[in-house]
């Protein structure tokens, strides 16, 4: 199995009325070079300016990114290439994130290659310390700065979680 880091940015809310934007992954391992970055054209007419502008990206640049169903299968494929085993979804939001991935996957492609389930990395953090107030306290064994550029905050996630299997959290590279 093969940890992986996913990382979403969206025009909106929830999936089919707004618009995933890009994402990045990156494979949990002490090298943290196996990433993927896509950026997906609308699905949709509808989308916040706020909630866009958090990525730092116009209407007019995401209506020129590439067709979803094109970007998702290459996701996929980056996926099969870089997982040993079943891969292992892990995000630092899992509810918005995972909405959107799964979505995608299921309405591009009919099938996520993630299957059903994924990991909330602050939930595994909570455990840990064994105590649930404390979920964000891992962002502070981050190394690259969270800037919502989906690539640089999944190597941010995945540098975290390097350091929380250094604390005893035990998953195979």
């Amino acid at each position: 199995m093969s940890f992986i880091i996913v990382d979403v940015e969206a025009d909106g809310p929830i999936p089919h009325k707004y618009s995933m934007v890009s994402f990045g992954a990156v494979v949990v391992e002490p090298s943290l070079t196996k990433t993927f970055y896509g950026k997906v054209r609308p699905v949709s007419e509808e989308w916040i300016p706020e909630a866009l502008a958090i990525s730092g990206i116009s209407r007019d640049e995401h209506l020129t990114f590439e067709n979803p169903e094109t970007v998702m299968l290459q996701f996929k494929n980056w996926i099969k290439a870089n997982s040993k085993g079943n891969p292992i979804f892990l995000s630092d939001n899992l509810a918005f994130d995972w909405q959107w991935i799964n979505y995608y996957f299921h309405y591009f492609l009919n099938e996520n290659p993630f299957g059903f389930s994924g990991r909330r990395i602050g939930d595994l953090y909570s455990g840990m310390v064994k105590d649930l107030f404390k979920a964000s306290d891992y962002k502070r064994f981050r190394k690259t700065h969270h800037t919502h550029h989906p690539v640089e905050d999944a190597k941010g996630n995945a540098e975290a979680m390097l350091v929380l299997r250094e604390m005893g959290l035990k998953f195979p590279f």
